[in-house]
């Protein structure tokens, strides 16, 4: 598994999984997903920058550093000088429960922390996923709360678990 750019090449395939009414269900997305979208956004990927504070940039998460597309991890350095940064992943429903996202959470840190100079990391996700709801312990990370009804998807409204890492607790784990 590796975490690289997305690629003009892979907009089929970003498309495809963004499509997913499973994987975009508990997203910010609605399935399916345009594949003009998909091209806009493979175009800005592959010229985007991922330190650009307050704006969430995308890897692909592949199987191999050339291979196929199995998701998306992303990356969000906040804004206004406050060293702190989100994660997310996302991955297709055929390659859900073959340890990708869970490969994607172990590097995603590492691209705050070392790249970027972060000292804090958090993660959401939504408490209708059981199994994902563990991924962001993986590398350590620890719940710090349950936001209630903090987030509107499917025409209503759901919480978000929320999950957070120091940069010392990363190094020394």
């Amino acid at each position: 598994m590796a975490l690289r750019r997305f690629h003009p090449g892979g907009v089929a395939g970003f498309a495809a999984y963004r499509s997913s009414v499973p994987a975009a269900r508990f997203q910010g997305w609605d399935a399916p997903f345009p594949r003009e979208e998909g091209e806009r956004s493979a175009r800005e990927l592959a010229t985007g920058h991922p330190g650009t504070p307050g704006a969430w940039f995308r890897f692909a998460v592949a199987l191999r550093p050339g291979g196929r597309l199995a998701g998306g991890g992303a990356v969000m350095p906040q804004a206004g000088g406050s060293r702190q940064g989100k994660i997310g992943v996302t991955i297709a429903p055929g390659y859900q429960g073959h340890g990708y996202a869970a490969g994607a959470v172990r590097l995603l840190p590492g691209c705050l922390f070392t790249a970027r100079g972060r000292h804090r990391i958090t993660a959401c996700c939504d408490p209708r996923e059981a199994a994902p709801a563990a991924l962001p312990e993986r590398p350590g990370m620890r719940r710090e709360g349950h936001l209630r009804q903090s987030t509107r998807a499917e025409g209503g409204w759901t919480g978000d678990l929320v999950y957070a890492l120091l940069h010392e607790e990363w190094q020394s784990g």
